[in-house]
């Protein structure tokens, strides 16, 4: 078995009373809220299979916001509205004509992005007062 795996290195050695620690911070993943827009549409190919969803997803990291003050929840709300256009820009480009409309799409992708935000937020906030 080969010692490295992706970027991480892992070392063979397990404790006498064979349980395996890890620290907590490799457990912990960067705050991140996930983008996702979903076209629907039947369109049938050559063979008659039916297509029905197309979906565009980003991640939007918060890694680098301190989510505890104003001013990084609020830019994290920007970066959610800014990947919910994106999304939904490539959604038009591939789908000209697609419904509902690109400021629809971003309105309602940014809408429910918009609750994991919030979770991130009170989570930040939270743990800023038990600091």
């Amino acid at each position: 078995m080969c010692p490295r795996r992706g970027v991480a290195f892992w070392r063979s050695f397990v404790p006498e009373d064979g349980r395996v620690r890890v620290p907590l911070s490799a457990l912990r993943r960067p705050p991140q809220v996930r983008i996702e827009v979903v076209y629907s549409s039947v369109t049938r190919i050559a063979n008659g299979v039916p297509i029905v969803d197309i979906s565009v997803s980003y991640g939007v990291s918060a890694k680098d916001l301190d989510l505890s003050t104003n001013s990084g929840a609020k830019e994290l709300e920007q970066r959610v509205r800014n990947a919910a256009a994106a999304a939904c820009q490539e959604i038009g480009r591939q789908h000209p004509g697609a419904t509902p409309s690109e400021r629809e799409c971003t309105a309602n992708a940014a809408g429910k992005a918009m609750s994991q935000v919030r979770q991130l937020v009170a989570a930040a906030e939270k743990n800023r007062g038990n600091r």
